[in-house]
């Protein structure tokens, strides 16, 4: 979807606030803006943090099935594998978006005990008739990310579309995952589709959204839906490292049934889920005896 040329109605924040930092995994922190007491849940986004994890800190072997995880590496460098053989490193700028489907097993580790892996984890449901979709993985490095730049403004376009300039991802549920750095001064306007839901994350510097809120690093903003029309989200950046993601994602508006790991439509399904993957079957084939090589980078072999 093309930027509107000029202003149009701009959407009503429903909350803002600071993320906290609270622990996660094994001895990582995290700041979550989604899946907290402020904004439990953003249809179809489940949840939302940003990491700052170095060794000997870590996520360990975990499952998931019924949605996609998205990691979205700024700065340092993540090593990922799975019980599948699927291995790899996401450094700097990177994505992975990885379709958990009806079933996975992996963990990510980070690369150094000095330099931090710091970034975005988002977690993204699954409609029901994608629950048990085969696993699949879309991974970018940082130079195969489309760039839209001018003098003043520069995105990174994951998901979605700003300028013409149009993201990889094929995303199962239709979303815009883009990252944006401004220079103090500028002001921009992004049109967010009717019945979407929709946020802004800052991680760098400061900025004003819809002319009255102002937002430094660590904050964000979520946005009432707009049932009638398409509305801006507007921003105009307070400092020259002013550095902002965007998030929007059509709601599935199906049931939900939910417990760790795993995203389910009902109570039925969740349980079978567990039995799955305690015994090993149904898309958890193997689960029950692998070990990832990688967590051995958290006691520096």
């Amino acid at each position: 979807m093309e930027q509107a040329a000029k202003s149009t109605e701009l959407k009503k924040i429903s909350v803002a606030f600071s993320a906290r930092e609270q622990a996660e995994g094994v001895g990582a922190k995290v700041r979550r803006f989604i899946g907290v007491q402020q904004l439990e849940l953003l249809d179809p986004f489940l949840m939302l943090d940003l990491f700052n994890v170095a060794l000997p800190a870590g996520f360990p072997d975990h499952p998931h099935r019924g949605f996609e995880t998205v990691t979205y590496m700024l700065r340092g460098e993540m090593s990922h594998e799975d019980f599948k053989g699927h291995k790899g490193v996401i450094g700097p700028g990177a994505i992975q978006w990885m379709t958990a489907g009806k079933g996975i097993v992996h963990s990510e580790i980070p690369m150094s005990f000095d330099t931090p892996a710091f970034g975005f984890q988002l977690w993204i449901n699954l409609d029901k008739k994608n629950k048990y979709c085969e696993p699949r993985y879309q991974e970018f490095s940082a130079e195969q990310i489309p760039v839209y730049e001018d003098d003043t403004i520069k995105a990174k376009v994951i998901a979605g579309q700003v300028f013409g300039v149009k993201g990889p991802i094929e995303a199962r549920v239709p979303t815009y995952f883009l990252d944006f750095y401004i220079k103090s001064g500028r002001e921009y306007e992004h049109p967010i589709p009717q019945e979407w839901n929709s946020m802004i994350i800052v991680h760098s510097g400061s900025l004003e959204v819809q002319g009255s809120k102002v937002l430094k690093a660590g904050d964000c903003a979520a946005f009432e839906i707009s049932k009638a029309n398409e509305q801006n989200i507007k921003i105009k950046a307070l400092a020259d490292d002013t550095a902002f993601v965007l998030l929007a994602g059509q709601p599935i508006n199906e049931p939900m049934s939910r417990r760790g790991p795993f995203v389910l439509n009902t109570p039925e399904e969740l349980k079978k889920t567990f039995y799955d993957y305690s015994t090993g079957s149904n898309g958890f084939e193997g689960a029950d005896s692998w070990e990832s090589k990688n967590q051995h980078l958290r006691y520096g072999k």
